[in-house]
């Protein structure tokens, strides 16, 4: 829809203004009336019509006053306006809260370290974590459960007085309320294969089959023969608008053999088996 020329200004052609009979403007109407032959422009009858002519009073029929054209912008405004309600209108009630969440049935669990199954580990460190750090956050659009136990051999692991323990396992699951997690998902976990820059930096991450709608392994090994270092297994999971992501952390000394240290095979075996044990228990 184009929109009226604003009052004062001659229109896209110079001939749409209403002339008098003969094509002619009245001479008192014209400042270009008494230019003598061969100097001014050329004359085109009408063109400063809407300067020229009083527009009719009340704004009759055919009238060319600025009355006639403000009244055009007016309408064209509240045109506008009308339609930018709309369309606003459209989005609040068919926008960003159209989509119906699809969280295949996982519900919140206010205590994730309670319904977690981590039974895969127990043979390996059969020691409860007595303090297991734990953590819920119900907003309207996504809810987040957490849970972090460390992982202890037996009663008599010396790593208990030192503080630090032999390993750590950690849940996280999402319910994401509001937008799809799908298109950013696969990036967010390839993406730790472009983290490190030494050897024992660096991050595999190989795709899976068998949970849900898409998942990834991540593993990292950054133990040497000099400083121990440690093992990192991670198994994240996306099952229509639920993610879920189980780590273990495993850390060796220089004085721990090998023998006595799980290898990522065996921590992946463990990872694989509690996440397939936790997560019909999010349901």
């Amino acid at each position: 829809m184009s929109t009226p020329p604003p009052p004062g200004q001659p229109g896209p052609s110079p001939y749409q203004n209403p002339q008098q009979p003969g094509g002619a403007v009245p001479p008192q109407y014209n400042p270009y009336a008494q230019s003598a032959p061969g100097y001014g422009p050329p004359q085109q009858p009408g063109y400063y019509g809407v300067q020229q002519i009083p527009a009719q009073p009340g704004g009759t029929p055919g009238g060319t006053g600025t009355g006639a054209v403000g009244r055009a912008v007016l309408w064209a405004a509240v045109g506008a306006a009308v339609a930018s309600a709309l369309w606003g209108g459209g989005v609040v009630l068919f926008g960003k809260d159209s989509a119906k969440a699809d969280l295949r049935g996982y519900t919140v669990h206010k205590k994730l370290c309670d319904t977690a199954d981590l039974s895969a580990f127990k043979d390996e460190y059969p020691k409860p974590d007595e303090h297991p750090t734990s953590y819920l956050s119900d907003r309207a659009s996504l809810a987040q459960m957490y849970c972090s136990e460390s992982l202890d051999k037996d009663d008599d692991d010396d790593s208990s007085s030192s503080g630090y323990s032999y390993a750590y396992v950690s849940v996280q699951a999402d319910l994401h309320r509001r937008s799809d997690p799908g298109p950013e998902f696969a990036d967010q976990w390839k993406s730790f294969a472009d983290r490190g820059t030494e050897p024992t930096e660096k991050y595999d991450v190989t795709p899976m089959d068998g949970y849900g709608d898409e998942a990834y392994l991540i593993t990292q090994d950054s133990t040497t023969s000099a400083t121990g270092g440690s093992r990192e297994v991670t198994l994240a999971v996306r099952d229509g608008w639920m993610t879920y992501s189980l780590t273990w952390n495993g850390y060796a000394s220089t004085a721990e053999s090998e023998d006595n240290f799980p290898s990522l095979d065996k921590a992946t075996g463990w990872v694989e088996a509690a996440t397939k044990a936790t997560l019909p228990k999010l349901k």
